[in-house]
């Protein structure tokens, strides 16, 4: 199960989100989302766990537990295909420009 992790503190990194969710069970990945341009942190990333059981439980414990002065917002993540929007462009079409 991948879970969503936000509210992050800014400096924190995937060594950070490994320690806090590792002690709920066995995390398969980690990612910190950052600035393309400045590879600064985003303050969200996404943890996965091999066991959906023990994904519940860190979400169940980690959710809105203060960690750096931020309270986190953990729950289970969206597929790509729902967060919609994004850089993708649909051309053509009259948008009712002067003619």
């Amino acid at each position: 199960m991948r879970l969503y992790v936000g509210n992050l503190n800014y400096r924190a990194n995937e060594e950070d989100l490994r320690r806090i969710f590792g002690a709920y069970g066995e995390v398969a990945s980690v990612a910190v989302i950052t600035d393309r341009e400045t590879g600064r942190s985003k303050g969200f990333g996404f943890v996965e766990f091999s066991n959906d059981d023990e994904a519940k439980t860190a979400i169940s414990e980690l959710d809105g537990k203060e960690v750096d002065g931020r309270a986190l917002k953990v729950n289970e993540a969206r597929p790509r295909n729902e967060f919609g929007g994004g850089r993708e462009r649909r051309g053509g079409g009259d948008r009712g420009g002067w003619r």
